[in-house]
């Protein structure tokens, strides 16, 4: 398995800790089993694959931190999403920029340039043109007024 998809796991898993009251080692432990993913490859390609260990790592790594940063993601979303209200973004374009945000601010390993490209090429897999060139914009914005590195 590719670290672009490991990220696409780890942006799934953040968007379903939208929907249960599981914490996120309790989720990632349900969801990073073989036998999940056996379950779940008939129905999304990215599963076909489970992850090795080192991929397990990244993807715990950016479900725990963004689930443990998420108010100060959200907070961040929120300042550059000029003329959005946060309740109308959709919940898939959010757990998109709150990886890369996460990686952009706490994984230096990660140009800011790939966190943003390979959010954006995700984006498109999921969301509309409109909403692909919001996550850009904020994650360009972002960028240059945020990040260190």
């Amino acid at each position: 398995m590719v670290r672009n998809t490991a990220r696409e796991i780890a942006i799934h898993l953040s968007y379903q800790l939208n929907f249960t009251r599981e914490d996120p080692e309790e989720l990632l432990k349900a969801y990073l089993s073989p036998e999940r993913f056996s379950e779940l490859a008939g129905e999304d390609e990215t599963y076909r694959e489970p992850p090795g260990p080192k991929q397990c790592q990244y993807i715990t790594r950016l479900v725990t931190g963004v689930a443990g940063h998420r108010a100060e993601l959200d907070g961040y979303i929120e300042k550059y999403a000029v003329g959005w209200k946060f309740a109308r973004i959709p919940m898939v374009a959010a757990a998109i920029m709150r990886v890369a945000m996460y990686e952009i601010l706490y994984m230096d390993d990660i140009p800011n340039g790939v966190a943003i490209n390979e959010a954006v090429e995700l984006a498109k897999k999921y969301e509309s043109d409109e909403v692909v060139k919001f996550i850009n914009g904020i994650l360009g914005t972002f960028v240059q007024k945020e990040a260190i590195h």
